[in-house]
């Protein structure tokens, strides 16, 4: 499942994760009634998200990416 496979790789690459309960439906509403779905959310500045206000570092969004890239790398069954 993606949820397990995101969870792993942000513990193999020392990324600190946590599960929540996102209000952000709109981004997965559809698509998961044809296939899994799980959000990877990005550190914000002051916890402030979708605001115009919104920022983040290079580090955090870096940090976020990788997660994303591994966690697709095992669901295709590619070593990483």
């Amino acid at each position: 499942m993606p949820v397990e496979r995101v969870r792993a790789a942000a513990g193999r690459l020392g990324s600190s994760h946590m599960d929540i309960v996102s209000g952000a439906g709109h981004d997965d509403c559809w698509i998961n009634r044809v296939c899994p779905t799980t959000m990877i959310m990005c550190r914000c500045a002051d916890g402030l998200s979708h605001n115009e206000a919104e920022e983040i570092i290079p580090d955090w969004a870096r940090k976020s990416t990788d997660v994303l890239l591994h966690a697709a790398l095992e669901t295709a069954g590619i070593s990483d």
